[in-house]
Order: structure tokens, then sequence, then C-alpha cells
């Protein structure tokens, strides 16, 4: 069976699984194969040894096995998992109803209990205990499962049904849990001891080759060179990181072959067969992180991290460059160098516009392929997934947000008919009022000319003393100008307003036609006209307009909009006019500049 065939479910997967909900299995058993983690060089933790003992076990016992494949679980009945059985997950949640709840970390062990539980097979072979289990979670899952009827058969044990019975399973748990403690405190004694000899346990970085040996890292005869020119460079203050990296790709640098990682098909796929998948290794140009990583790495001074997080002289490799070097590199990054070498700056496109939205971190512009991305190095709490995206992309989402910023035809229809209704309710206020506030005015403008005239009559006759009169004609002269400010907006100022909003939308529809057809310098220069913020979430682009074109960022929709809505759009009519001049100038050309072209 290829490995196409195993990533590619006969069934599909709902249909396969109202089959097993249905009890078509409920009297076939299931077979489970592990390959630790732990014990990669043990022949019972190979996966072929397992599924060819189990076969031949339900073969002797004449159990029959489900004859069920379910895609990321098992093919034809058979489960295999690469995995350590020791480890498991600390984690507990306590519920209102006495329970306790326990995280299984082998996810296909998790499904495997999940349908037995629910009694939709009739149990599940297994080489050995250890194969099952090596902690006491685990254990009591299946002990659990057990006591209900589940029929757990082990092809290199048999229980009995008895105390004994039980006293031998609890044994050969208690030495699975025990052979697994042992190796693990063997590797971690083991790892201990070379950190403290000086040996570098882990891959050497770049300018270094692995050869599958702690004790030699020899020196990268063509990467070496380079690394040590990074660090001369970055030690005369007039380099950046990006300006480094470029520098690195033009002179061919490269970071050593990596594979990408396996997709959840090709892990399948691998432990189904227990065969490699092979992910051919890539050569990648250097990034800024890259640069980071070596300039702060103490490896090339000769030395490694030992125990205690403290770093001692390494017995594995020779340094590169020297501790006087390495400080000075240190101390131009403590003080957040600022690159000279912004003149090789590559002029991108809307570069420093875009922000993402988890972390407030810019997507800085960059080249791979031939092909422009806009890619962001976001904290680690960053809950935005979304690190990298294309400017294809990019400028679709932003040429949707610009198609929808203009009225549409209901909208329109919409905002004429609350118009008329607002001019009709204003002129008829304007004449009932009118009458009255004339009355008002004319009684103030009397008695404000009778203080004037009569001034020294009235502080005589001590009516007034020099300090209430004053204050008497501030107020009076007040309360006339106030009633002057008053006289509110009128209907020809509500028609003109509205003729200047719907006269914007329609040169807002006409400018999503020249961004579509701009070039990429034309379609920045309508972006930074439009929008004063454009943040990237997941697969959203959410943006904030200009003050200018604010009054289209909230949209107004009929079959929801208030009746208070139409006086909101008038609140940057300030800006309206301005707006249409500017619009104008890109998408309306001068007559005289038409008829020279």
């Amino acid at each position: 069976m290829t490995i196409h065939e195993l990533i590619t479910p006969p069934k599909p997967v709902d249909g396969i699984l109202k089959e097993i909900e249905s009890g078509k299995y409920r009297d076939c058993y299931l077979i489970y194969n592990r390959k630790s983690t732990d014990e990669p060089e043990n022949q019972k933790n190979s996966l072929k040894y397992q599924k060819s003992e189990n076969a031949r076990f339900a073969y002797r016992e004449h159990l029959k096995i489900a004859q069920v494949s379910l895609q990321n679980f098992c093919l034809d009945g058979v489960i295999s998992e690469k995995h350590s059985g020791f480890k498991e997950n600390s984690e507990l949640v306590f519920g209102k109803d006495a329970t306790i709840q326990y995280r299984i970390g082998r996810p296909k062990f998790y499904e495997l209990v999940q349908f037995l539980s629910k009694g939709y097979f009739k149990g599940v072979i297994m080489l050995c205990w250890d194969r099952a289990s090596r902690n006491k979670g685990d254990n009591t899952v299946i002990n659990k499962l057990i006591m209900r009827g589940i029929d757990f058969r082990f092809t290199l044990a048999s229980y009995d049904k008895t105390s004994a019975g039980a006293l031998h399973m609890d044994i050969d748990s208690m030495f699975a849990e025990h052979n697994s403690r042992v190796t693990r405190e063997k590797v971690k004694l083991n790892i201990k001891n070379k950190r403290e000899q000086g040996f570098c346990i882990n891959k050497a970085p770049v300018g270094y080759l692995n050869k599958g040996q702690m004790e030699h890292k020899p020196i990268d005869p063509i990467r070496a060179p380079i690394i040590v020119k990074f660090f001369e460079l970055y030690a005369t203050g007039e380099w950046s990181m990006s300006a480094l990296a470029r520098w690195a790709t033009d002179v061919g640098f490269t970071m050593p072959p990596t594979r990408r990682k396996r997709t959840m098909e090709e892990r399948m796929a691998e432990e189904e067969e227990d065969i490699p998948v092979i992910i051919e290794p890539i050569c990648r140009p250097p990034r800024v992180s890259n640069i980071y990583k070596i300039l702060n790495n103490h490896f090339y001074i000769g030395e490694v991290m030992g125990n205690d997080n403290r770093y001692v002289q390494s017995s594995s490799h020779q340094a590169l460059i020297s501790k006087d070097l390495f400080n000075r590199v240190k101390t131009v990054l403590e003080n957040k160098n600022v690159s000279l070498h912004y003149v090789e700056k590559v002029k991108y496109p809307m570069r420093g516009m875009i922000r993402c939205a988890g972390c407030n971190r810019l997507y800085t512009p960059y080249t791979q392929k031939g092909i422009l991305y806009f890619g962001c190095h976001c904290s680690k709490t960053c809950p935005n997934p979304k690190k990298s995206i294309n400017i294809t992309q990019l400028t679709e989402k932003i040429g949707k947000h610009i198609s929808q910023l203009s009225f549409t035809d209901a909208e329109k229809k919409e905002i004429n008919r609350r118009t008329k209704a607002a001019v009709s309710i204003i002129e008829k206020e304007q004449n009932k009022n009118v009458s009255t506030k004339e009355r008002k005015q004319k009684k103030l403008k009397e008695d404000l000319a009778y203080l004037q005239d009569n001034k020294l009559t009235l502080l005589k006759a001590g009516v007034y003393t020099p300090e209430t009169l004053v204050q008497e004609e501030s107020r009076l002269s007040q309360e006339l100008s106030d009633m002057d400010a008053t006289n509110g907006i009128t209907s020809a100022e509500i028609k003109e307003k509205v003729t200047d909003l719907i006269k914007l939308s329609e040169l807002l529809k006409t400018f999503y036609s020249y961004y579509e057809n701009a070039n990429p310098g034309e379609k920045e220069q309508v972006i930074r006209i439009l929008f004063s913020e454009l943040s990237l979430s997941e697969n959203t682009l959410n943006y904030k307009c200009n003050e200018r074109f604010k009054v289209f960022e909230t949209r107004f929709i009929v079959s929801c909009a208030r009746e208070d809505r139409l006086s909101e759009l008038f609140t940057s009519t300030l800006y309206i006019k301005t707006a249409i001049n500017e619009l104008r100038e890109i998408v309306e050309p001068p007559a005289e500049l038409g008829m020279c072209a």
C-alpha cells in the first residue's frame, strides 16, 4: 500500500463514524501498536514487529479484527502510534459533580479508550502491558475499562480473571513504569555529565558541522568566514541586522539545510508503515532572527551551556572569534544600534502601514522567489497566527474594503428619504417658532436699550449698584446673542451637505476602479489617502479611515439604521469638501492635461 493510499480514506469520515456508532464492530477487536520514543533501539519497540506478532496472536486466538479505516486514527483496525508511554500531563480539572478530569498525552490512545468506553468495540490487542502504558494515570484508565468488561488482550502475557491475575497485571504495570524511570534517569545523568565536561549535547549552530558526535564539532570552512564577518561588521556600529541579512544573501550565504515540518497525513503514513517519509532538506537565506541568534551565541567564542545555566569552556569545538570582539558586539546590541546603511534599503510599497492586530508590531516587506511578502516577528504571547501574507492577498483584501466604502443604491435612497423628512421637520419647526422668537428678541433689545439710555437715573434711584448694572447688561446681551446663535441648520444647508456626501460616495466608486488598475506605487497612494490604520488578525484585515472619510467607516445599514443616523453623517462635513477636492485631483485630471495627451 502506498503513502497516497494511506492518507486517502476509502469513505467519508462521517460515514465511517456512523457505522462505528451503529454497533457494526461491537464484536470486533482493534490492534494497538506503540513505538516508544524513549527506546528507539529496542526490538520490541518496532512497529513492524508488533504488527506481525499481534496479527499472529489474533489469528491463533480466533479474534475478529474490525476492518475499519479512519483517517489519522487506524487502518484496517490497526492503530500505530509513536509516543512516549512514560510522559503524562499533570493537569487536573475538578468538576462540580465530584469528578476529576485527567488529560491523556497520546492522541490516538485517547481516541481508542474513548471508543472502548462507549462499547463500540469488544476490546483491543496489544503486544504487552508496557506498550499500553508506562504511567499511573493511563494505568488507571485501562483498569477502569477492564472493570467495565472491555477485553484487553496481550500477545506476550495472559492474565487470569482472579486475584493472582490482577497481581500479575499490577506487577507488569509497575515494572513497565520502573523501566521507563530508569531509562529516563540514565539519559538525564548522561546529559548532565556531558555538560559538566563541556561537550555540546545539541546540534552545533551555523558555522560548524554536525557529524553526529557530541565530542567533535568541526568548523564549516564555507560558512565560518562569513560568520566572522558578521561580528566584525556589526561591531563597527554602522550595520543593522537587516542590513547584514541583505548583505549575506547578496554574497550567497545560506543557513544549513533543514526539512520542513511533516503534515498530519505524512505523520500518519509514517506511523502506519514505520518507514520515514523522505523530505528533502533546503538551504534558506538568513533572516533577521537568524542574525540576532548568531550575534548573541556564546558558542562562537568557544563556550557551551553547562549545568546550572552557566557557560563553560567547550571540549567539542574551537572558537571562531575572540571574546573582545564578542563583547564589542554585545555593547552595540545593548545600545540598540541603528543602521547607517539605509541607502541600501529597498523601496517596497506599503512599508510601515500594516500592523499585527495581536501585538501591534509592523509587517515588514520582503521578497521570496520574486514574490513580495509582508512578515511580522510577533511577540511570544501574540494570539495572531498570521505571520506572513503576500502582496496579492493584501491588496485584494484592501480593495474589497475600498469597494464597500461608498453608499449602495438602497442606502442612497434611504438617505434621500430621511433628508426630505428632516427638511420637512426643520421647516415646520422654524415656521412655528419664528414669531415667538421675534417677540423675545424684540423684548430683549428694548430692555437692553432702556438700560443703556437710563444708566444714571437707575443708579441714583438705587435700583442697581454699578456692579449689578454691569451684570444685568451682560446677561441681556448674552441672551440676545444666544438667540441669534440658535437659528440652527437650514433646509438649504442640509440639502447641500447631502449632495456633497453623495458626490463623495460616487467619487469613491471611481477611486476603487482607479485602485484596481493602478500600479503598486499608485495603490500605496490610494491606501494612504483613505486609511489611517490597517491591522491583520488571522485572515481578517481591519481598518480605520482617515478623518476625511470616517463618515463611510460605519456602514449606513438601511434595515437597522437609527432615525438619528442622518445627523451623525454630518459630523465630518468640514472634511467632505476637502476629500472631494483631493479625490478629484487623482481621478479627474485637469482638462488641459487630457487635451495634451
